[in-house]
């Protein structure tokens, strides 16, 4: 069963899927780039793809369960499009313009998008056998902010509806769950005179359009990576423009109690990095860049971002209050992908290959390097190796004795004392402990930035880790 903590990364990444380029760096209205939007899980109102006014009316999703029985909970979430228009006060009536300044802060007319979320139902599989039906229908409606005798802002929601088929399958020993979404709406019930025919097929559109499918006594099988006695099943699933994947527990491999069915490619078990401070609406984005290049915005650049989105302005009031601290977790981070345990494994998990003390694990004879448990076996800041019976690892001092490199720049550091930053393993069943040298002013810097010395393990010679490094300092000056 998905725990709180799944069910938290389930959303995180439900929620980035739905506002995937809802609005992209610089963040203004005015920029190329957010003149044309909602580019991910459209769908439509019916004839509006034929017609190149708007995408496809559906999407469909067949997906597995590993049994014939249980009880599936689809939520299907979109955005509705809501229209701001900014209108200024004129001789007793209001006139919707482009932009408009009261008491010193600016408002602009511009699209907006306002959270549907529709939680269907539980349904046990066999009801799912004879196929389900249910209607979505979400109302429109206005709302207006008045902003004083200046003027006022329209808030304007356009009404929604269309239905979702469920229907199960029988396919030997599992079910194959077919959900299809399809938007109802016609351009001819949406034709507005006063209003491009694209304007009016996105307002009546379901933007950004996934789904959060959930089991209970039965799983879904990863479509990606099958087990075997589900291949078949798996194999025969076909999509439209959707995929499901993985984003449960992890308790089996190859299953989940739930599944993210989503427009954007995924892998199984997606998730929003821990480092990461909040949305910027651009997954393919690395944070630490895309944060520095909001820092650089002029003054009057954050303002017309402020202006245009509140969500923007939540972005851009979070990079400037940003701290040294929050820059560096941005930085990247290093993670062992999976415990690593002496004890007695089962025999349905890969293999992991343990040394005695927390030294480099010696990867078997017949595990190829291009093996993924070969790769994850190592962790070069937790790793040790013996040098003249002494364990050096991360923080160890040693004293740098070069002897066979290739680069004679090292002989320079013949004699320095270095602190051990990591211990890696390479393909070829090599060791190379990487060092930041004690006495570079730079030390910080590069241990910062990942950018150590490498020497082999016969090149290092411990040093008394009770031993003053001031003491070692004056050594290294005389």
């Amino acid at each position: 069963m998905t725990g709180l903590d799944d069910l938290a990364r389930l959303r995180a990444v439900a929620d980035a899927v739905l506002y995937e380029g809802y609005l992209l760096y610089p963040y203004r209205s005015t920029s190329g780039k957010n003149q044309s939007r909602w580019q991910f899980g459209v769908l439509g109102p019916v004839g509006a793809d034929e017609r190149k006014v708007g995408e496809d009316a559906a999407m469909r999703v067949e997906c597995v369960l590993d049994r014939i029985d249980g009880v599936v909970e689809p939520v299907v979430r979109f955005l509705q499009l809501q229209v701001r228009t900014v209108e200024a006060a004129r001789d007793g009536s209001f006139e919707a313009v482009p932009e408009l300044v009261v008491d010193g802060r600016t408002w602009v007319s511009w699209d907006e998008a306002v959270e549907v979320e529709i939680p269907l139902g539980a349904f046990a599989i066999s009801e799912l056998l004879a196929g389900v039906r249910r209607n979505v229908r979400v109302p429109g409606g206005t709302d207006v902010e008045e902003l004083g005798s200046a003027g006022r802002i329209v808030r304007t929601r356009f009404p929604l509806h269309g239905n979702i088929d469920v229907i199960a399958t029988p396919v030997g020993e599992a079910i194959r769950l077919a959900v299809e979404v399809r938007n109802n709406a016609t351009l001819e019930e949406i034709d507005a005179p006063d209003v491009a025919a694209k304007d009016s097929a996105i307002r009546h559109s379901l933007i950004g359009a996934h789904l959060l499918l959930t089991a209970r006594e039965a799983r879904f099988v990863s479509l990606l990576e099958p087990p075997d006695r589900f291949a078949d099943a798996a194999a025969g699933c076909r999509q439209h423009r959707c995929y499901p994947v993985l984003a449960g527990d992890e308790g089996i491999t190859g299953t989940s109690d739930a599944i993210l069915v989503s427009p954007i490619i995924l892998y199984d078990h997606p998730r929003v990095a821990d480092e990461s401070g909040g949305d910027l609406f651009d997954a393919t984005e690395i944070d630490e860049i895309l944060t520095l290049r909001v820092m650089t915005l002029t003054d009057e650049e954050k303002a017309q971002a402020r202006a245009t989105d509140p969500l923007a302005a939540q972005i851009i009031d979070r990079c400037d209050t940003m701290s040294p601290s929050d820059m560096q977790r941005l930085h990247g981070a290093l993670r062992d992908p999976r415990a690593f345990d002496s004890g007695d494994s089962d025999a349905s998990e890969p293999p992991t290959f343990v040394t005695p003390g927390g030294l480099v694990p010696e990867v078997p004879d017949d595990v190829p390097w291009w093996d993924p448990n070969a790769d994850t076996s190592v962790r070069p800041e937790a790793d040790g190796v013996l040098v003249d019976g002494v364990r050096i690892a991360k923080g160890s001092l040693v004293r740098l004795r070069p002897s066979r490199r290739a680069d004679a720049q090292d002989l320079f550091f013949a004699g320095q004392v270095a602190r051990v930053a990591t211990v890696h393993a390479d393909v070829d069943g090599g060791t190379h402990v990487g060092v930041v040298l004690l006495d570079d002013p730079a030390a910080e810097l590069h241990d910062w930035y990942g950018r150590y010395l490498y020497f082999a393990p016969d090149e290092v010679e411990p040093l008394d880790s009770q031993a003053d490094p001031a003491n070692e300092r004056e050594e290294n000056r005389s």
